[in-house]
């Protein structure tokens, strides 16, 4: 017999995509949501799926994730986001997999394809966006930073060839609403952390990062659509920088205005 698999699925009002999530992870043998209290019919329809319907308040991918990985009874975890689906050819591969010999391994990594205005994107930054998303639960965990989490294992992966299937964004304007909120919690780990900032990272990250995804990773192979990705994934880098620039303003601005001790000592006197 083959080892179990306890499949876990973070939502946040996500009504429109969790059906057709849930349905594609049906073969696995424990199916566990972890929803952040939404407010339209998510869990309303997660629970024509499964009766193991969590709510919890956001912690972060970061934390989220490892939190729901707690809920899991079986010894293999796999992580799918409300708005993926597992493509039939990689089902079936784990499947082929998972009935043979793999005590090898503790972890399975497979790329993601996103399917984005209206077409499959094949080429770019977007294309393998290879993930770790099975693995053996005592031996793997979340890590990484906000709002980039990553799954780290201890012990050997393999890398499957069959997609899971990504519909990341709705339209340009659902896109360029994530790229603000991401932007966002990137540059203010970046003030936090005190990393360096200087004018020029408005410039030239967001160039080089044009020319990483439209050139060297070959996205004008995509036509328009990878030209979109690329200036999209431009633009977020200079959101990014710019928004630590706006950080470090901020930062300066308050302590010019602040009272000077001296004054304030003498004025208590």
């Amino acid at each position: 017999m083959r080892e179990k698999i306890s499949a876990c699925v973070l939502t946040f009002n996500e009504e429109q995509k969790i059906g057709r999530c849930l349905e594609s992870l049906t073969w696995c043998d424990e199916l566990i949501v972890l929803d952040s209290f939404s407010t339209d019919k998510t869990v309303e329809i997660c629970r024509r799926y499964t009766d193991q319907v969590y709510q919890r308040e956001w912690l972060g991918y970061v934390g989220q994730r490892n939190t729901v990985r707690g809920f899991a009874q079986h010894p293999w975890v796999l992580f799918m986001d409300s708005d993926e689906e597992m493509s039939p050819a990689l089902r079936d591969e784990i499947l082929t997999v998972f009935d043979s010999s793999h005590a090898n391994y503790v972890g399975y990594e497979f790329p993601r394809q996103v399917y984005y205005l209206g077409r499959w994107i094949r080429h770019g930054e977007w294309y393998p966006d290879v993930k770790l998303r099975l693995f053996k639960k005592d031996f793997g965990r979340t890590e990484g930073e906000e709002p980039h989490d990553k799954v780290i294992v201890r012990g050997a992966v393999k890398r499957l060839k069959n997609p899971i299937w990504h519909y990341t964004y709705d339209d340009l304007a659902d896109h360029i609403h994530t790229l603000n909120r991401f932007s966002s919690i990137t540059a203010q780990q970046r003030f936090v952390q005190g990393r360096h900032f200087h004018w020029t990272d408005m410039l030239l990250h967001p160039f080089f990062r044009f020319i990483k995804g439209y050139i060297l990773k070959r996205g004008f192979l995509d036509g328009r659509h990878g030209l979109a990705v690329a200036l999209m994934a431009s633009y977020g880098a200079f959101l990014k920088y710019a928004k630590q620039w706006e950080l470090v303003l901020k930062h300066k601005r308050h302590f010019k205005e602040m009272p000077d001790r001296t004054q304030m000592k003498q004025g208590y006197q």
